[in-house]
């Protein structure tokens, strides 16, 4: 009783400063690893299978229950391991009586344990420790095989009486919390042991011993290994001390503070050793990543017979997955049904707007209808991977999926994280979505083609920047390039002579002294006048009352329909960004001048106006400028007879400017192609750059 007292004193002071370079030094002195390489995982697999089995426990002896059903039989044979076991049998067998006969005769913790570091020395650290364990389960499996059978196999019982395993049955639950901890402390001894195992299964070709998250990690194996067997030692002391002692010398003797303190130690290892695996997987990924992502780069710069390799990278790599889904038939379908195609890749994020869907939706359906038209569309959908994946934006996915007709990918997880990348800095996807042309190679015909797409339709087949440059020189700025496929009606009264004003903005006070003043000019003019209120761009709310109150009070026309009024400014804006991707200015180019004004009058309060008559005879101006101009119309009428309506009052209106203006211009971020300098469309000076962040449309 009293050795007892004196070794687990001895126990607490070195189990107190442990920790200190002497310590490491003796620990290291073990160490003397003579190459050889055992596979831990078969043993591991055993020991796992024991110590479930065990894991009952006292409550299972009690109650009767056993452990797992399944037999290790099978998985021993299917993976061919017995033989290796074999080798390992002998050296098992020495750790095994170290710990049972050391234990009990009374030996320190601390001597036992480097006793069977010594023992093991030969041995990588991993194997040390997979060894040690393997030992303790030999062991724990007898003691907990003979308590299972004690009530119904007569050796088991003859056993368990020499034992003297009935009287720990019979005071089970005053010993209960003392097995409850000892087990708590064999799981963090092999959550532990998994743990450093996975460190030697990383792919060295990712990361190597020198590798800092791997170093530091390597540097804690030596700690961990001597207090995974510590903590051996002691639970076998435990086991040991049962065996042959009165209740009162188990009461007395069998102090619970050491396992605990044991079980703390080694769950912080746990702890660090988890970290630093996370950290090393971190430095996988990122080195995976970044040699996929050269292979992209690399891809794109070499020639293809098709384009199968491109969108395999892209989409995905493994061949027993469909990546896409048909949006006609909503059904999984494999990357073949884009060989040899051109291919535009629809990039954004989740928040396409309905509107969009259904522009694009009328593109690509009138596509369908054209055999010549040899061009599918895939939307890859962009998710910042910093934020989790959840059902809300599961649900908003799927909606999306469900609203279109052409091909999509399954899931946006299906991306890897090289390609997000490569989209994000190679083709410059931000927020705003984009439209990557692919020729039916695989190399890229347009970096974006979602301004040709949003301006010309089918027309830019097949979607490259050579096409987009042809289309620009036969344009001018006309009628028919701002309300194209919008309004059919206002281009045939054009056509057939009559005066056409597109009018917007968002005061409904301005609006109704504008309509008012320009019906009564008109009359006076005596011209047939047609008004129609295009509303204002990101206003959804206000101009969607505006259109309510134009049409109660017959102010004028108005495109009820907010899917044309947005279809009308985002076109402008693509011109804006075309004519800036092929480097035209306002300086050198009219209609980049005059859609950079428009931009502006939508930009500015409280309205504008532009009256044309034919499809390129067009006048335009702000609202107070407009509104004084038409107010003043007696000044110029007789110009207005000779010269005509519009001319005359583009002259009016080039009269009544003065240097003194103020001019505001909003434009969308989209794939890093924000202008550094916009020049002023009235005046011709750089105007002042401010920065305006909104989360809705509205």
């Amino acid at each position: 009783m009293q050795q007892q007292i004196v070794r687990r004193t001895g126990d607490r002071r070195m189990f107190s400063s442990s920790d200190d370079s002497a310590m490491m030094k003796q620990i290291q002195a073990t160490h003397a690893p003579d190459g050889r390489v055992v596979d831990v995982k078969p043993t591991m697999l055993v020991i796992e299978e024991i110590l479930h089995r065990a894991s009952p426990g006292i409550e299972g002896v009690i109650n009767g229950t056993r452990g797992h059903a399944e037999t290790l039989e099978d998985k021993a044979a299917l993976l061919g391991f017995d033989g290796m076991l074999e080798l390992q049998a002998y050296t098992i067998h020495k750790v095994s009586c170290e710990l049972e006969c050391k234990c009990s005769g009374g030996a320190d913790a601390h001597g036992s344990t480097m006793a069977v570091l010594n023992m093991l020395s030969s041995y990588t650290w991993e194997a040390k420790i997979v060894l040690s364990l393997a030992a303790f389960s030999v062991n724990y499996g007898q003691f907990w095989l003979v308590a299972q059978l004690y009530a119904t196999n007569p050796l088991a019982k003859s056993v368990a009486i020499l034992k003297q395993l009935p009287d720990i049955i019979e005071h089970s639950n005053t010993l209960k919390s003392q097995f409850d901890a000892a087990n708590n402390l064999i799981k963090a001894v092999l959550d532990v042991t998994k743990c450093i195992i996975k460190f030697q299964q990383l792919p060295s070709n990712y990361i190597s011993p020198e590798t800092p998250p791997m170093s530091v990690a390597m540097a804690l194996v030596p700690t961990a290994a001597y207090w995974l067997i510590r903590s051996l030692v002691t639970c076998s002391s435990q086991l040991t001390s049962l065996l042959g002692m009165s209740y009162q010398h188990i009461t007395a003797t069998t102090e619970g503070w050491e396992i605990s303190s044991l079980a703390h130690k080694v769950q912080n290892i746990h702890d660090h050793l988890t970290t630093q695996l996370g950290h090393c997987h971190q430095h996988i990924d990122e080195k995976r990543h970044d040699e996929y992502f050269h292979m992209l780069i690399r891809l794109f710069e070499t020639p293809h017979i098709d384009n199968m390799k491109i969108l395999k990278a892209l989409l995905y790599s493994n061949d027993d997955m469909l990546p896409l889904v048909d949006g006609t038939t909503k059904t999984r379908v494999s990357i073949e049904v884009l060989r040899r195609k051109t291919v535009l890749l629809l990039i954004s994020d989740l928040d396409l707007s309905t509107e969009q869907l259904l522009v694009l939706t009328h593109i690509y359906s009138e596509s369908r209808a054209k055999p010549e038209l040899q061009y599918d569309l895939v939307w890859i959908p962009i998710q910042d991977r910093s934020i989790p994946w959840n059902d809300k934006h599961q649900q908003q996915f799927e909606h999306l999926q469900s609203l279109m007709p052409w091909y999509t990918i399954h899931h946006p997880t299906m991306l890897e994280p090289a390609v997000v990348k490569f989209i994000k800095e190679v083709w410059h996807f931000a927020k705003k979505q984009i439209m990557v042309v692919l020729d039916p190679q695989g190399k890229v015909a347009c970096p974006n083609a979602v301004h040709m797409v949003w301006i010309w339709g089918n027309i830019a087949y097949p979607f490259t920047s050579t096409k987009e440059e042809a289309l620009w020189k036969s344009e001018t700025w006309r009628l028919e390039l701002l309300v194209d496929g919008i309004d059919p009606d206002m281009l045939e009264l054009a056509a057939q002579g009559k005066y056409v004003c597109l009018y917007g903005g968002e005061d409904i006070d301005w609006i109704r002294r504008f309509t008012s003043t320009a019906k009564a000019v008109a009359q006076a003019a005596q011209i047939d006048l047609k008004m129609v209120y295009v509303g204002k761009h990101n206003s959804k709310d206000r101009t969607s009352r505006n259109i309510t109150t134009i049409t109660t009070e017959q102010l004028s026309q108005a495109w009820t329909d907010l899917t044309f009024i947005w279809y009308f400014w985002t076109r402008l804006e693509s011109m804006f960004y075309s004519k800036m991707q092929h480097g035209k200015t306002i300086e050198n180019d009219r209609i980049a001048q005059e859609v950079l004004t428009m931009l502006t009058f939508d930009s500015s309060d409280p309205g504008w106006a532009l009256f044309c008559i034919g499809s390129d005879d067009i006048a335009k101006a702000k609202g107070d400028t407009l509104l004084t101009s038409l107010n003043e119309f007696p000044q110029w009428e007789e110009e207005a007879k000779a010269k005509g309506f519009v001319p005359a009052l583009q002259d009016h209106l080039e009269h009544l400017h003065t240097p003194l203006h103020c001019n505001r211009l909003i434009l969308p971020g989209t794939d890093g192609g924000v202008p550094e300098m916009v020049i002023c469309a009235e005046c011709g000076q750089p105007m002042e750059k401010y920065f305006m962040y909104r989360c809705c449309v509205d």
